[in-house]
């Protein structure tokens, strides 16, 4: 079972002093069956009150609230996590979801509402064309299925970190032929959802010790990946960029409908835009 560090550091520096508003920050990672939080701790400059809540997927919030104006904020979270997530899972999918297409159950399909609901427009149907070609037969298996939509991903569009704010949408993806980790999971969870999954987006870490696996630079970064609702198994993980499936080496920190809601920290200040010179930021991921 390996223990992680995740050492993830924020800095903003402005050209005169600012007043800030309040800051939103998700960087305290979900425990699962597969992850244990052995230590969490956060410290803010100049100093923050902070709130802790749960948004409405389970997230751990942090509000920042600040007293004082300054010419920089520093936001460091450093934590320690237990990993034990098999290699190679094995998924106990429910005998009436083993193969596609199946039916949620009526709660479940209440239950995951918008998750099951594409979130781009695709008024022409290109993106349900592309996913109809992996759906070999009907019935087919179902975890087969949705492996192979990763696989596609991969298959069909390289890879490129990137480090400019935003996502493409999944046609944009698709017409580029590249995209960072956080477009292929836009693409898997809008072409899960548009064959009738629930599917989420989920930011977090990658845990990437011999440098084999890519979505990260150095010793670890911020990394985006995707968990479909099949019932059973529950949430599974798959992660396209490293043509993955289940949680091994990946820390979830925030799950969402959509990828900009799990952003690691937003906030504002008071001032002109030039008045912000810099943001710099930096993600540590190592065995202590």
């Amino acid at each position: 079972m390996p223990s992680v560090t995740i050492t993830h550091a924020t800095t903003y520096r402005y050209r005169t002093e600012v007043p800030l508003g309040p800051h939103r920050l998700m960087l305290r990672p979900r425990e699962t069956r597969d992850l244990s939080l052995a230590s969490f701790d956060l410290d803010i400059r100049p100093d923050a009150r902070i709130d802790w809540s749960h948004d409405v997927a389970g997230n751990a919030i942090a509000t920042a609230q600040f007293a004082v104006p300054t010419r920089m904020l520093s936001i460091r979270s450093s934590t320690r996590v237990d990993l034990r997530a098999p290699v190679w899972p094995v998924f106990p999918i429910a005998a009436d979801a083993a193969t596609y297409p199946f039916i949620y159950a009526p709660d479940d399909l209440t239950d995951l509402g918008a998750l099951v609901m594409p979130q781009y427009a695709d008024d022409t149907g290109r993106l349900s064309r592309w996913v109809e070609r992996f759906v070999m037969a009907r019935p087919t298996d179902t975890l087969a299925l949705l492996k192979d939509i990763s696989n596609g991903i991969t298959a069909g569009i390289s890879y490129q970190s990137r480090d400019t704010e935003g996502t493409q949408g999944p046609l944009e993806t698709l017409d580029r032929g590249w995209g960072s980790c956080r477009d292929f999971a836009v693409l898997f969870a809008e072409a899960a959802r548009t064959l009738g999954f629930g599917a989420r987006l989920v930011s977090g870490y990658l845990f990437n010790p011999s440098g084999a696996w890519v979505g990260s630079a150095g010793a670890g970064s911020t990394h985006a990946w995707v968990e479909v609702f099949v019932p059973g198994a529950g949430w599974i993980p798959f992660d396209p960029t490293n043509r993955s499936v289940g949680s091994t080496n990946l820390i979830p920190v925030a799950v969402a409908r959509r990828i900009q809601q799990v952003a690691p920290v937003t906030g504002s200040f008071h001032g002109r835009s030039s008045d912000l010179l810099s943001m710099d930021v930096s993600v540590d991921v190592r065995a202590p």
